[in-house]
């Protein structure tokens, strides 16, 4: 795995991360004990960095990650987490300060740590990135020394790029793979030219792009794979990342073909999204230590080539793009 600052901050981080979602909660039955086997595995591959929020299992994801932590010596990786989606109603009224910065206190306790390495807004109402006294209040908060650091975990590329003309945000958080490349249009562009670090998150598209699931495939009633089909619980666009199963599928079956011999679908396209230097760090989830591992090995596949990604393009437009494109 390679190295990248982060942004602004004094961080390096590898180009693979740990998503914590799966562990927290959402993906069917994950066990504690899978969830800490499967950190465990990512840190031992050498994995520096880990994304997490407040409201995976309600808190469970974080208190695994501290448990994890405290049971290992050397270096610590960087720890982001989210703050913002315990609002009930989730309203852009509710992204003041004093609401952030319990959420903060919860996850500083959660955690185990003195400050937060990285704090996002948890995909926010549009609104939020209108309204400068939220991140204002963000401003206090890190000179306070509760975060390090702020970014913003988007839904839409017109998110991203008004979240980064405030200045003191240093990363943000977005879907990028295979099937959904609007990223790697203006804001990829942008995000280079101001130093912002990116967090490519849904790498795999709910596990469409593992070329495991299949028509039969069937999935847990806790499963947002399940629940949040049709954005039922939140954004569809988390899901299958907006793509239509069906479509999803066909589509698989074309990327499918330009897997090099002896690499996995998951590990291509993986490597797919560390072709863009714009992308600091990629964030797969995993259930077990066995997938975990697979991630982190997924950097050491040889880069594609020309062809493969023009061929990736063209599956893209043709079958995924009326869908997604001009959504997010």
């Amino acid at each position: 795995m390679k190295q990248h600052s982060f942004g602004h901050l004094p961080h390096t981080v590898t180009n693979i991360g740990f998503g914590a979602w799966q562990i927290g909660g959402a993906w069917g039955d994950v066990s504690e004990a899978d969830g800490r086997d499967a950190l465990n595995a990512a840190l031992d591959a050498g994995i520096t960095f880990i994304d997490t929020a407040d409201v995976y299992g309600d808190g469970r994801s974080e208190k695994i990650i501290a448990d994890v932590l405290a049971s290992r010596s050397g270096e610590k990786p960087m720890v982001a987490t989210k703050a913002g989606r315990r609002l009930n109603p989730h309203v852009a009224e509710g992204y003041t300060k004093a609401n952030l910065e319990s959420f903060i206190d919860r996850s500083l306790k959660n955690l185990r740590a003195d400050s937060l390495d990285l704090v996002q807004l948890h995909c926010p109402p549009t609104e939020v990135l209108y309204r400068p006294e939220v991140f204002e209040g963000l401003n206090e908060l890190q000179k306070a020394g509760k975060i390090m650091g702020y970014g913003v975990s988007v839904e839409k590329v017109e998110e991203a790029l008004k979240a980064i003309e405030y200045p003191g945000v240093v990363s943000i958080q977005i879907i990028y793979n295979i099937f959904r490349q609007r990223p790697d249009h203006l804001f990829f562009q942008e995000a280079r030219r101001k130093n912002i670090a990116v967090i490519a998150r849904v790498p795999l598209a709910s596990g469409l792009l593992s070329g495991k699931i299949t028509r039969e495939t069937t999935f847990a009633s806790d499963d947002h794979r399940n629940f949040n089909r049709h954005g039922e619980a939140f954004d569809v666009g988390e899901t299958f990342a907006g793509v239509p199963l069906e479509v999803g599928l066909q589509a698989v079956e074309e990327v499918r073909k330009l897997v090099p011999p002896g690499a996995t679908m998951a590990a291509f396209a993986l490597r797919w999204i560390l072709m863009s230097d714009a992308v600091t760090v990629v964030i797969p989830g995993a259930r077990n230590a066995e997938q975990a591992r697979a991630n982190a090995a997924a950097a050491s596949l040889a880069p594609l080539s020309h062809d493969v990604m023009e061929a990736t393009r063209e599956i893209y437009e043709r079958l995924v793009a009326p869908y997604v494109h001009q959504r997010w």
